[in-house]
């Protein structure tokens, strides 16, 4: 039976599935796997044992070793590689005169392959690049094209609530957003005001949508007759948060009232 295992490569990284067998691993443990890119450096965030055999649905590989001081040193040798072959491929991309954004680099740990991380507007023919890198560096390369929420993701930067981006600081998975989100929630519907870095509505309109959505359920709405202590009203507006409503009296006087202090 498979001794199960999260791994993260990166931090808020999706989390992945290896079979630890016999190795005693614990949450933080440095560990070195086997992965469809070669031999890679990661970090436990699952203890073995806590997930059953069948909850992953995957074909596990299993965890090599735990990761050595010397294997730890290898990886930030290879970040500083990493770094240098970012500046030759940039270089390369300008003489080819590619419409692309590079936007990270890096090595697999038994530096078996080489990664390009970039963005584009449209499909970009990036053969004549490849050939020209996998001469210089004299290993297998590989240029993987991202979406703009995964750029933000690799960049980083801060939201217009001052804190780290989401994606960056915690998100593992993108989650559909729309707008009806927004709409829910009686957010500004300017693209401006609820669009993140990445350009696409901002991810923390998804964390509060099914709240919103539940508690104006429970609102008149806007237009609807409804009576008051004060007598007949037209509802013209609501605040699901405070539970308050919004009412305009046959008078033309307006009043916001508990929820509670209208019937409808």
């Amino acid at each position: 039976m498979a001794n199960i295992t999260g791994i993260r490569f990166k931090k808020a990284g999706k989390i992945y599935y290896f079979d630890a067998g016999d190795i005693s691993l614990q949450v933080d443990d440095s560990v070195v796997v086997k992965t469809s890119r070669g031999m890679e450096l990661g970090h436990v965030v699952i203890e073995p044992g806590q997930i059953g055999a069948n909850d992953t649905g995957e074909s596990l590989s299993p965890v090599v070793r735990k990761a050595e001081p010397e294997d730890i040193a290898k990886e930030e040798e290879l970040n500083v590689k990493a770094q240098e072959a970012l500046v030759e491929c940039a270089k390369m991309i300008e003489e080819l005169n590619l419409p692309m954004k590079l936007l990270s680099a890096e090595y697999s740990l038994d530096s078996s392959r080489l990664t390009f991380l970039f963005s584009a507007e449209e499909r970009v023919d990036f053969r004549e690049l490849v050939r020209r890198l996998s001469g210089r560096f004299k290993i297998r390369v590989e240029l993987r094209q991202v979406g703009s929420r995964d750029e933000a993701k690799l960049l980083g930067s801060y939201g217009r609530c001052g804190r780290e981006l989401c994606c960056r600081n915690f998100l593992t998975e993108f989650t559909p957003v729309s707008i009806k989100m927004a709409k829910e929630q009686n957010l500004p519907l300017n693209p401006m005001k609820i669009s993140g870095a990445c350009g696409r509505l901002m991810c923390c309109l998804s964390f509060e949508g099914e709240q919103y959505k539940a508690m104006k359920e429970k609102m008149p709405k806007v237009g609807q007759r409804v009576s008051t202590k004060m007598g007949e009203a037209t509802v013209v507006g609501s605040n699901p948060l405070k539970e308050t409503v919004m009412v305009e009296l046959d008078s033309e006087a307006t009043a916001e009232l508990p929820l509670d202090e209208v019937s409808y």
